[in-house]
């Protein structure tokens, strides 16, 4: 069985967690508790693996913080990564998808856009080998960092109007990230964006990413791409 490290980067909302857990919880919850023997890292603590080797796998969660912040821990976080590399296998969702670009050559920033909440549609650019079914993915969003750079030998394979640079799959290395987020239950992104209604999020916008949720999405074989890479 597979040794699979979660770099845990941050945390949901305490009220959320007694219902919807941890977010090392929910890859876990996604992927299968039992798909893989999982180890799990506070990397927002400054815990880490003693050896990029001591997994054959790491994901890393998303965050409320930015790759672009002073804060020790992300530093130390970005050195991580660049010592991993092409050590072990990697995994990027959201913050993770973009302490990866960072790490690696990319530019990250706080998008003049705004937020990306609700569900959001992506195209499928690039199909991999771990890839199936249509050339479209629609999974849950909650973002206003952006990729704006990529780095070197990273490629492009899915990516909306309003996020150009949404998923990456690196070509000299085994790894791959995504902005959005698969590990997120409908209900749970829905409680996430109560939580911020009128804080961070105007009424309306809440509304009609909370009404998003209606439709059906790609969470499954989103989670399904994920082990295929692990597996590969």
């Amino acid at each position: 069985m597979r040794k699979v490290g979660i770099l845990k980067t941050g945390r949901p909302p305490k009220p959320a967690i007694p219902q919807f857990g941890t977010y090392p919880d929910m890859f876990m919850n996604l992927l299968g508790r039992d798909a893989h023997d999982w180890r799990v890292y506070a990397a927002d603590e400054g815990e880490y693996p003693d050896s990029p080797e001591d997994c054959d796998a790491y994901i890393v969660t998303g965050s409320s913080a930015g790759v672009y912040e002073d804060d020790p821990w992300i530093g130390q976080l970005l050195d991580w990564l660049r010592a991993a590399r092409g050590r072990t296998k990697l995994v990027g969702v959201c913050f993770g998808h973009q302490a990866m670009a960072q790490a690696f050559g990319g530019r990250v920033i706080k998008s003049p856009k705004g937020w990306a909440i609700g569900q959001q549609d992506y195209r499928v650019l690039s199909q991999e080998p771990w890839m199936d079914g249509p050339a479209a993915i629609r999974l849950p969003g909650s973002h206003q960092d952006q990729v704006v750079a990529p780095p070197p030998n990273a490629e492009v394979i899915a990516a909306s109007d309003f996020t150009p640079f949404g998923a990456l799959a690196w070509r000299d290395q085994p790894a791959i990230s995504l902005q959005l987020h698969p590990e997120f239950e409908p209900a749970y992104a829905k409680a996430l964006i109560e939580a911020r209604r009128g804080k961070v999020y105007a009424d309306d916008e809440a509304d009609r990413a909370v009404a998003s949720y209606d439709g059906v999405d790609d969470r499954a074989r989103v989670g399904r791409w994920i082990n295929n890479f692990l597996a590969a």
